[in-house]
């Protein structure tokens, strides 16, 4: 039996290196916005990066576990499909994948460390978030590749 995305994902030696590369595909992915809602954005990413040294960090490592979670079906699918790029099958199915994703970073917005601040900058761009999201699905999709 093939491990699964948790077990490789979360493994006590892959998931410091797995926060990592998710703490650099946001800030590429931040960086690379324009227009309005890339100002929005910005300045969320700017309020919760600033908000306390090490938060936007500590706030990734706890969300990494929930993501890997609701990606777990579609990985378990995508290998049972024969395989490709993992990041073009997140984007074949985006409305899917995005709707999991949110459903972890909302968990984590209302959770009971969630900052009042911090979640008021979410709740800016939580609009446009499907959006974002959805583009970023294929270096999401490499990311987890790597690793798996």
């Amino acid at each position: 039996m093939a491990a699964t995305l948790h077990d490789v994902m979360l493994a006590p030696d892959t998931q410091p290196a797995v926060v990592a590369d998710c703490m650099k595909l946001i800030q590429q992915e931040v960086s690379s916005k324009s227009g309005v809602s890339g100002a929005a954005v910005k300045i969320a990413y700017k309020t919760a990066s600033s908000f306390a040294p090490g938060y936007l960090q500590s706030k990734v490592e706890d969300m990494v576990p929930d993501m890997v979670v609701q990606l777990e079906p579609f990985w378990a699918d995508f290998a049972y499909s024969g395989g490709g790029s993992f990041g073009d099958y997140l984007a074949k199915h985006s409305d899917q994948a995005t709707d999991a994703l949110l459903a972890a970073t909302d968990a984590q917005a209302a959770g009971p460390t969630a900052r009042p601040a911090v979640v008021k900058a979410y709740k800016t761009v939580r609009g446009s978030a499907a959006k974002h999201i959805a583009n970023a699905l294929p270096r999401v999709g490499a990311l987890i590749q790597k690793y798996a």
